[in-house]
């Protein structure tokens, strides 16, 4: 094999005389810099102050995440934004003062009126913080005085994947690295034998959005910090387990052999990715063992059982991924997402959300309550909500009796636990007709940021430089708000 076909199969190995001939062009260029741009290899104090990697910049109030993400877009209007001007009005066409121009999706677009829909559930006062909780949330309600209600979120996206890309990712366009990825790039995990970033999945009875791993990838950060997806059954992980008639030292020797092969070519090539592969490796193997216990509930008590309700029992229901997302958190998994379909209500909403609501509202308040009598609620910051809100007035034709809720990006609500989170208070607030904002607005940049801050974060100084750029989770914004910090 010629020579020059060899450099093009392998464009990282470079021969002695190759490197001295360019390593003479390369020092010239960098002497020429360094005259043009005296400043160009200094380092700033703040980079040279920063903090090793696995460290948290400041003392955190969280250890660990988990985010019970609510795919599709609850309605903020059923959940716990109550809006009595809209059942005084409804069928009254939306104010234009109130819209104000403010962009469709294509649904609703070609719409010659928007008639506005109150709420399909009723709303209440509860706990000695008298938030306001619909009755499709009966359970949610009694931990009022647990929780923080976020009013106030809002985005620019309008359409779904780009708006639950952008609250997983911080970008709109694929390819950024995940929020769990980041939380294990810049803290690490607490346990060897198990990820620091895990994903679980299931699916409601509504019409669901499609999930893609590019919600939970690592990007451009190393592959060791992608989340895993944990999936229901016998093999929670796809090609973990060895194939019949491979033993565990097999197994063993096996690994050891391929990881020589690996530092080998690590040493040829000096590609830093070789060594999250050997990792990743090692944690496979390690999980062989770590994650059949992690995932077993046989040793529950009746009463956590109780708790989160019968489903909790049948894998890949949302009840059952709440309670591994406890067992995952007490071993040390530093990010637990849980992904729930099925929240995308342009018609039928009053019957399909009831549903949906069902499905969660049980297992929801369990986990906020099981790790608070666990102790674990206060370093464990829980997380609800879905990508973006629901319009005020109905798609289609009125119909008070079957109708759906367009996308809105300009309100919604969430609600935090736990985590230095302060409990018991509602921020933010919407106008009476709960289509925008009037007080305390919270972008997704801010979310982020007051997350990272909860962790021991800030969210300034964790970056990864990538393509000549410095990369973070809240781009080029992002503030903590303080008012939600306990």
């Amino acid at each position: 094999m010629d020579k020059d076909k060899l450099k093009q199969e392998n464009p990282l190995k470079v021969n002695r005389r190759h490197f001295f001939s360019q390593l003479s062009v390369g020092i010239g260029s960098l002497a020429l810099g360094s005259l043009l741009i005296p400043d160009l290899f200094k380092q700033s104090s703040q980079e040279m102050a920063s903090r090793p990697l696995g460290i948290p910049h400041f003392a955190p109030k969280a250890k660990r995440i988990i985010y019970l993400f609510q795919a599709g877009a609850p309605s903020q209007l059923e959940t716990f934004d109550y809006k009595p001007t809209l059942e005084k009005r409804m069928g009254e066409d939306l104010p234009d003062s109130i819209r104000n121009g403010q962009r469709l999706t294509g649904m609703t677009s070609g719409q010659e009126s928007f008639p506005l829909m109150p709420s399909a559930a009723k709303f209440k006062q509860y706990g000695n913080s008298g938030a306001w909780v619909s009755d499709f949330f009966p359970h949610i309600a009694k931990i009022a005085d647990d929780i923080c209600i976020i009013r106030s979120m809002h985005t620019e996206a309008i359409n779904h994947d780009p708006a639950i890309t952008f609250f997983q990712t911080g970008s709109q366009q694929s390819g950024r690295p995940s929020m769990g990825s980041w939380m294990s790039y810049g803290l690490g995990s607490e346990n060897k034998n198990l990820p620091s970033f895990v994903v679980l999945t299931s699916r409601g009875k509504g019409n669901s959005q499609g999930l893609y791993s590019k919600l939970w990838s690592s990007g451009f950060l190393d592959s060791k910090h992608q989340g895993v997806l944990l999936r229901a059954g016998k093999n929670p992980v796809l090609y973990l387990n060895d194939p019949e008639g491979i033993s565990r030292s097999d197994k063993r020797h096996l690994l050891d052999q391929v990881s020589s092969l690996n530092k080998l070519h690590h040493v040829e090539t000096g590609d830093d990715e070789i060594e999250s592969r050997i990792a990743q490796y090692e944690m496979a193997y390690r999980m062989q063992m770590s994650v059949p216990d992690v995932m077993d509930i046989s040793k529950e008590s009746a009463a956590t059982i109780q708790l989160y309700g019968e489903d909790c029992q049948v894998p890949g229901t949302y009840a059952a991924n709440c309670l591994q997302a406890r067992r995952l958190a007490e071993n040390g998994v530093r990010f637990i997402q849980l992904y729930h379909q099925g929240w995308d209500q342009h018609g039928n909403l009053p019957n399909e959300m009831a549903g949906q609501a069902k499905d969660v509202d049980k297992a929801s308040a369990a986990l906020v309550l099981d790790l608070k009598q666990r102790g674990m609620l206060e370093d464990t910051l829980v997380i609800w909500g879905g990508e973006f809100g629901r319009s005020n007035y109905c798609q289609g034709k009125f119909d008070p009796a079957n109708y759906g809720r367009d996308h809105h990006p300009r309100a919604f609500s969430i609600w935090m636990a736990g985590g230095g989170i302060k409990p018991g208070i509602t921020y933010g607030e919407t106008d009476e007709f709960g289509y925008n904002i009037i007080n305390n607005p919270v972008h997704i940049n801010d979310f982020h940021a007051t997350l990272m801050h909860s962790m021991g974060l800030n969210h300034e100084q964790l970056t990864y430089k990538y393509q000549g750029r410095r990369f973070r989770l809240t781009d080029v914004a992002g503030n903590v708000v303080k008012d939600l910090l306990a």
